[in-house]
């Protein structure tokens, strides 16, 4: 049994969630950019192996003067701990002096800072690399006085991802 309160409170966040997902683009039909309506997930699919895609991700990062932290073999995290896991890496970059603006604006940001893009190997064999959508973001943490900024940090991760796309 529900109270009329939390059947409001449903129905409020239901309406919440169908307005956002109509704001947001959707490129279903493109088997290379996939964004997944609603959860702010951009999907792009690699044209190379698993590994490659990673070193040609990390390449472009490095040669786009990015400040590259941290590479999380998930896949060898799982096998260490008994799990069998598809390959799966997880990047983590930035550029400090666009990302932490975003912290300044509100500190809750920093759950979304550093960046991570996923390297992926889904069931049929085919290589993901998987980021969240910087306007997602921005909608998430409630900041409205970077739209720039956002759209910048999109557009440079749209940029990397394009470096394991077909030319």
């Amino acid at each position: 049994m529900t109270s009329p309160l939390a059947d409001l409170c449903r129905t409020a966040l239901f309406s919440a969630l169908l307005v956002t997902t109509a704001a947001l683009p959707a490129h279903a039909a493109d088997a290379t950019d996939v964004r997944l309506v609603g959860d702010g997930i951009v999907r792009v699919k690699s044209s190379y192996a698993f590994d490659e895609t990673v070193e040609r991700l990390k390449q472009d990062i490095a040669g786009k003067g990015i400040l590259f932290f941290l590479a999380v073999n998930q896949a060898k995290l799982g096998a260490d701990a008994g799990v069998n896991v598809r390959p799966s890496t997880l990047l983590i970059f930035g550029n400090p002096p666009l990302g932490t603006q975003f912290i300044t604006s509100n500190a809750n940001a920093g759950l979304d800072w550093p960046v991570r893009l996923l390297v992926t190997q889904d069931e049929r064999g085919d290589v993901w690399a998987v980021y969240t959508d910087f306007q997602w973001i921005a909608q998430r943490h409630r900041i409205s006085d970077r739209d720039p900024r956002f759209a910048m940090a999109n557009k440079v991760a749209a940029s990397i991802t394009s470096t394991v796309t077909p030319r």
